[in-house]
């Protein structure tokens, strides 16, 4: 799971959302925060996202994680 904020630094570990992708409002997942959890603790989804902005979200992780 990757949080959600609307604080938006725009950096490299960050993928911005708007409206246009589900979301109330522009925010960004921070996947520099990405955490385990478990399944059952998963509240409803709030969106869903388009595959080029999936591929953002995996460019983004990996370099979260250094690679």
């Amino acid at each position: 799971m990757a949080p959600v904020t609307s604080t938006i630094r725009d950096i490299p570990s960050e993928v911005r959302l708007t409206p246009a992708d589900g979301m109330p409002r522009e925010c960004a997942v921070n996947l520099d925060h990405v955490q385990t959890v478990d399944r059952a603790k998963v509240g409803p989804l709030i969106t869903t996202v388009s595959l080029a902005k999936m591929s953002e979200v995996r460019g983004a992780l990996l370099f979260a994680l250094g690679c």
